[in-house]
């Protein structure tokens, strides 16, 4: 069967494309001649699991969403103290290019906006900087799993418009945050945004955040824990610039935009996410990116606020039984466990995309879940459904306190049973024998 997700993640686009839809950034002018009603999402597991939909395969610049990896960078190279000296970690409550230093230290108030990123790039440990360059550039791609490219169209854009950035790092130089030569740190700052990605390279990037440092497609380690935690920090509280507390509050999952129209999410432990569509509301950040995440938020119960029970793993047990007596008639039986929230279902309905069940029937036992969400409990509804008319199986429900909802009116519903002995009603449920989980 194919998975649901990527359907499901389609039904979100189309949603969410009704709306204000934004401008594009046409300050930087090759960014105003993008494809205004481009639009895609990714999600990726901590295991490297992919799923998209919409535009993407298409290329656009990572713009402001390098922050937070270079920011790790420099904590994972300097320590958070050195780093700490220079790069402030509060909220500003500004606009992402506003010149915001502290009166008295000359710090930027955080790393997330212009001023704190060129502060960031500068204090990644080299010789000199072409040297700098050169280790921001493999960074990014161990982060992304694969080598990106440089847009240099959009590179030079940037550096013939960037009078504003100059300006601030000036003023950082002349406050002693950063010694490099300004000019010089901010052509460095451009490049880093000028790298070429796609919302399934942006996934993996945060999917990497999301697994505590480790690439999930390579398994390399690539950052600290220490950096990860400090990183997602500072974007929960500042990576949405002067819309940050609207997020905390919506949506509620660390994150970054960038005026390109992407946006990264990150869910500790579960999912890193990412979205692009060019066209930006007042605060810089991608419109129609800001309503996905809302509504990915309120369906995955995504808030940080709200975190899952934690359970050793969604599967208790997965085994085939038949009846005693009649091994011909075998089932593969499936037991949950837990709260089922996204990763639950996704790794159930990913086990019967790509380890179809031997038997002709399958069963479902989902009396020991304390409960689903409503994105597991429809991803969960929906891989039964499609397991039973794509795969020609009969598929049977175990689910005596009705948590997901299901009754024998329901069109595509499965078999609904109070135990598993009642797979053939007139058999006792002790006639039932199960080999050891697989």
């Amino acid at each position: 069967m194919r998975s649901p997700i990527p359907d499901y993640l389609t039904e979100v686009l189309d949603r969410c494309t009704a709306g204000e839809a934004g401008a594009l950034a046409d300050y930087i002018p090759q960014l105003a001649r993008v494809d205004p009603d481009s639009f895609g999402v990714a999600i990726c597991t901590i295991d490297g699991q992919v799923y998209s939909a919409g535009d993407t395969d298409l290329e656009f610049t990572i713009q402001s969403i390098s922050k937070p990896f270079t920011y790790a960078l420099a904590v994972q190279e300097l320590g958070l103290a050195a780093v700490l000296e220079k790069v402030d970690v509060e909220p500003s409550g500004e606009a992402y290019n506003e010149i915001s230093l502290e009166q008295e230290s000359g710090r930027p108030r955080n790393p997330m906006i212009n001023a704190g990123a060129i502060a960031a790039y500068s204090l990644v440990p080299a010789r000199d900087d072409a040297q700098r360059r050169a280790k921001l550039r493999d960074f990014s791609n161990r982060i992304a799993g694969r080598d990106l490219r440089l847009d240099e169209a959009v590179l030079v854009s940037e550096e013939e418009t960037a009078f504003r950035n100059r300006a601030i790092a000036y003023l950082l130089r002349n406050a002693g945050v950063i010694d490099q030569n300004p000019d010089q740190a901010v052509n460095g700052y451009s490049e880093q945004c000028s790298r070429a990605v796609t919302v399934q390279d942006l996934a993996q990037m945060a999917a990497t955040l999301a697994n505590g440092g480790v690439q999930p497609s390579t398994g390399v380690r690539v950052v600290d824990a220490d950096a990860v935690r400090q990183t997602l920090s500072v974007m929960l509280t500042c990576g949405m610039y002067d819309a940050a507390g609207d997020w905390v509050t919506t949506v509620g999952i660390p994150a970054k935009s960038g005026v390109s129209g992407g946006i990264i999410g990150v869910l500790p432990g579960q999912v890193g996410i990412a979205v692009q569509s060019p066209g930006l509301d007042a605060h810089g950040n991608s419109s129609r990116g800001v309503r996905v995440f809302e509504r990915l938020s309120a369906d995955m119960g995504m808030h940080i606020m709200d975190p899952p029970k934690a359970t050793p793993s969604v599967l208790h047990g997965l085994y085939r039984t038949h009846r005693v007596g009649q091994p011909g008639r075998e089932v593969t039986v499936y037991e949950l466990q837990g709260d089922l929230r996204f990763a639950g279902a996704e790794h159930l309905v990913r086990e019967w995309a790509e380890n179809l069940p031997p038997t002709p029937e399958v069963l479902l036992d989902v009396h020991r879940t304390g409960g689903f969400d409503d994105v597991a409990r429809r991803m969960t509804v929906e891989g039964m459904a499609r397991l039973a008319r794509s795969d020609d199986k009969t598929v049977y429900l175990v689910d005596p306190a009705g948590v997901l909802g299901l009754t024998e009116d329901d069109p595509e519903a499965p078999v609904l049973l109070d135990r598993a002995g009642e797979l053939i009603p007139d058999v006792p449920a002790d006639d039932w024998s199960s080999a050891e989980p697989e």
